[in-house]
């Protein structure tokens, strides 16, 4: 998946402790047509160009193939309305990248999303999701995913 970050809700940094990136409505249905909601992890890359202008450049750093855990859903816990991706990418970038292109790869599934009785334990499952998705891109095969062509290394 491939896309201009988008605005979301907000709510994974300001809430959860967990930035989110939002990939485009339209970049949804070739994935979403044949996989069920959850939450996934792969490799994900932010890229320089920005379409419609951006506030900032990215460091060299920030531009690296990064791990990444996606939920693909409704996020019960919320009552979304609309179908969404959301991206966390397992690192600390210096700025907001917002209009950016991101390239988002795939490789595997962690579980069902679920709707919560309390923010805490949604917490608490996303940073379990985090470990799961490190231990699983720890795997010799899954690394050399970080080279894939769909990346601009």
């Amino acid at each position: 998946m491939s896309g201009e970050v988008q605005h979301g809700f907000k709510r994974g940094s300001r809430e959860l402790g967990c930035h989110t990136a939002n990939l485009p409505d339209d970049e949804l249905e070739p994935m979403t047509s044949t996989v069920k909601t959850g939450i996934y992890y792969g490799y994900a890359q932010v890229h320089p160009e920005c379409p419609n202008g951006c506030a900032s450049d990215l460091p060299n750093e920030d531009l690296r193939v990064w791990p990444m855990v996606m939920s693909i859903g409704w996020n019960p816990y919320y009552k979304n309305e609309k179908l969404t991706a959301e991206v966390h990418i397992i690192h600390q970038f210096k700025e907001d990248f917002y209009g950016h292109v991101m390239t988002v790869l795939v490789l595997g599934y962690i579980r069902p999303e679920l709707d919560y009785t309390s923010k805490d334990a949604l917490i608490e499952d996303i940073q379990t999701d985090i470990k799961v998705a490190l231990r699983s891109l720890e795997r010799p095969d899954y690394q050399s995913y970080r080279q894939d062509p769909s990346f601009r290394l």
